[in-house]
């Protein structure tokens, strides 16, 4: 099969070579520019099973690589990536202006009130316009509907940033972090505590991937998504008292009981999750050895109490700097 360039280069010839035979060639080029371009397999990261399993699990190890050895890293010079962020970021974006920077490439962020998203274009419009002018773009939103539209109409990778239903970024740090503590996290088990959001629908798929037990604990009315919950019951299950979900547990989990986008329901929540949050107390009935996690940003003295987050047992800075090391180890694999 010929190449695009070299239709387009025999286009060009009998251009001025042969005109009467002009229209054909053109017409065949096209067809063969549309037919590369069917045909070519674009990897985007939406959710954690986007990827086969020996692929996220590769990418974690990378990310410890690299973090024990940054000139470890490919050299993405001259490459650039797209940060569309519709809700505010810190460890997202910071960790993945930084994982470009250092890897020789760079990154363009767009915030809604910065494009046309914010004056009503059609998302899938921005994604043709920028994935002709970057290497990979990390979308934040909030439907993850908007999200797989976008990636659909887009030329280059896409990385979830975060939607309101997954979060599996956070994921790769999480199981980077444990890792390097505690060793592989097969057969291990982990307490989510607190709302059945984004990053705790994407511990069901990670329970999958990574091969451990996950118990769930929190508010009637809460739950996460039930059809996700049904596919993956040979590995998850939900408890409603939070002591006998944390109960020799190797690692907790909680986050904030108001996402964003929910900062209206935050007293309702408030009285809601009251019996849900993570103290040293709690920890108490985990295994000895467990670690605590929290994604951030905190509200200390809700979901988690103040003393636990700075607590030995705590690795929620270990957690945060894993980001951009995990995010680096995305970005060098999809590029």
């Amino acid at each position: 099969m010929l190449s695009v360039t070299t239709w387009v280069a025999r286009a060009t010839h009998f251009l001025f070579q042969e005109p009467t035979r002009f229209l054909t060639v053109e017409f065949h080029a096209q067809v063969q520019l549309d037919t590369d371009l069917t045909i070519m397999t674009i990897q985007h990261f939406l959710t954690l099973k986007d990827l086969p399993v020996s692929d996220v699990r590769g990418i974690v190890e990378r990310a410890s690589d690299l973090k024990n050895d940054p000139n470890l890293a490919a050299n993405v010079s001259r490459k650039t990536l797209g940060l569309v962020f519709e809700k505010s970021s810190t460890r997202t974006r910071a960790a993945f202006e930084v994982a470009m920077t250092q890897m020789g490439g760079s990154s363009m962020f767009l915030k809604s009130s910065d494009s046309q998203l914010g004056r009503g274009e059609p998302i899938e419009d921005t994604s043709r316009v920028l994935s002709r002018l970057v290497d990979c773009i990390a979308l934040r939103t909030d439907k993850h509907s908007k999200l797989e539209n976008f990636a659909e109409h887009s030329r280059v990778p896409v990385i979830n940033a975060l939607t309101d239903e997954f979060h599996p970024c956070q994921l790769l740090a999480d199981m980077q972090t444990f890792i390097e503590k505690r060793g592989d996290i097969s057969g291990r088990s982990v307490a989510w505590i607190g709302d059945g959001n984004n990053v705790c629908q994407s511990y069901i798929n990670a329970a999958e991937v990574f091969n451990f037990e996950l118990r769930i604990s929190c508010p009637k009315g809460f739950e996460p998504d039930k059809n996700l919950l049904s596919n993956n019951a040979k590995r998850v299950c939900l408890i409603k008292d939070p002591i006998l979900a944390v109960k020799g547990t190797d690692l907790v989990v909680t986050d904030v009981w108001a996402s964003m986008g929910q900062e209206k329901e935050q007293k309702e929540r408030a009285s809601a999750f009251k019996n849900f949050q993570v103290t040293s107390e709690l920890m108490s009935f985990a295994n000895e050895s467990a670690l605590f996690m929290h994604c951030l940003p905190a509200h200390r003295g809700e979901e988690v109490s103040s003393d636990l987050i700075d607590a030995r047992d705590s690795v929620v800075w270990d957690e945060a700097e894993n980001r951009m090391h995990s995010q680096k180890a995305l970005l060098e694999f999809l590029i």
